[in-house]
């Protein structure tokens, strides 16, 4: 008769262990449950995971589209002027200050442009050249010229 009470004891401990821990788990999904349908109006779980789903999608396809769109910018900026150099002068002695400059603007190809200004007491002048992966194309560039580019090409402007 002890063996019988002692295991039906047992038992009964672990019938109430087991209904503990699945009233403690049900307790946790139903405190859950309430979180990820807070402020949401009376649908069901199925209903609400349909539409969780369906935005992750749009934003998935939202994602791409703009990875997309940012592919083509990052492709097109390569043709825009990303570096300038510029470098003012004195090319005579009987002007006062560094009023001549020379402006380089180089794309992400180092193609570009470099602007000459000569300024002298009586009158300014304003040159262009075509620069080509750095290098000058059909004109010969001057030291001032020269060093604008270089300038352009580490990104620093010298007054």
């Amino acid at each position: 008769m002890l063996l019988s009470s002692q295991i039906n004891l047992i038992f009964y401990l672990v019938i109430f262990a087991w209904l503990g821990a699945i009233t403690f788990f049900g307790a946790r999904f139903l405190i859950f449950f309430k979180k990820l349908t807070k402020g949401a109006s009376e649908k069901d779980l199925k209903t609400l995971l349909k539409e969780i789903l369906e935005d992750v999608r749009l934003l998935k396809e939202e994602k791409a589209k703009i990875l997309e769109k940012l592919g083509k910018i990052e492709e097109e900026n390569h043709f825009h002027f990303q570096k300038v150099g510029l470098v003012r002068y004195n090319p005579f002695s009987d002007t006062g200050g560094d009023q001549s400059f020379v402006l380089a603007l180089l794309d992400g190809n180092d193609d570009g442009i470099v602007i000459t200004s000569l300024h002298s007491r009586d009158q300014t002048r304003i040159f262009t050249k075509p620069v080509e992966k750095g290098k000058e194309k059909g004109y010969e560039f001057s030291k001032e010229e020269i060093e604008a580019i270089v300038r352009a090409k580490k990104g620093k402007i010298k007054k």
